[in-house]
């Protein structure tokens, strides 16, 4: 049971189901303890998966999403079932990947945010989609998202 300055979150050690839809997910934040650093955090989300809004085909991507924080970070729990809430939701990859990006903008409020979708071929070709609210604040240290241009990425 969540308590103190963790009391709010609803999600993290409870038995939770998996959101019917991206807009039922809910995003919870925490406190960053140290608000004045400046860092990068790193999700990766290699077996993110979607629905093509035109044959409800499920399409798959790798996803990497970097951030700098300010006071909130996102809560990874939280996270993890906004992601998967996508499993039965229609949208071509570029809005996926924008949507994504902007909610957890619209959550934490961070220094600066980036998403790659490095999604797997449809048709033949693979969709690539990147996504950043502006420049990366000055003296963060930014590795490369480490994948691959594709030729059966794994």
């Amino acid at each position: 049971m969540a308590k103190g300055k963790y009391a709010h979150l609803t999600q993290l050690g409870a038995a939770t189901v998996l959101p019917a839809s991206p807009e039922e997910a809910r995003l919870e934040t925490v406190p960053n303890p140290q608000p004045r650093e400046i860092y990068l955090v790193r999700f990766t989300a290699p077996e993110f998966t979607s629905l093509c809004p035109m044959t409800g085909q499920p399409d798959f991507a790798h996803l990497v999403i970097d951030y700098a924080p300010r006071a909130r970070l996102v809560e990874s729990k939280s996270l993890k079932l906004f992601l998967g809430s996508f499993r039965n939701h229609g949208a071509f990859h570029e809005d996926c990947t924008v949507m994504i990006g902007k909610r957890l903008k619209a959550a934490m409020a961070p220094r600066w945010l980036r998403i790659g979708g490095y999604w797997y071929p449809r048709g033949g070709m693979p969709i690539d989609v990147f996504w950043q609210t502006g420049r990366p604040p000055a003296g963060l240290w930014l590795p490369d998202q480490g994948v691959p241009p594709y030729r059966g990425r794994g």
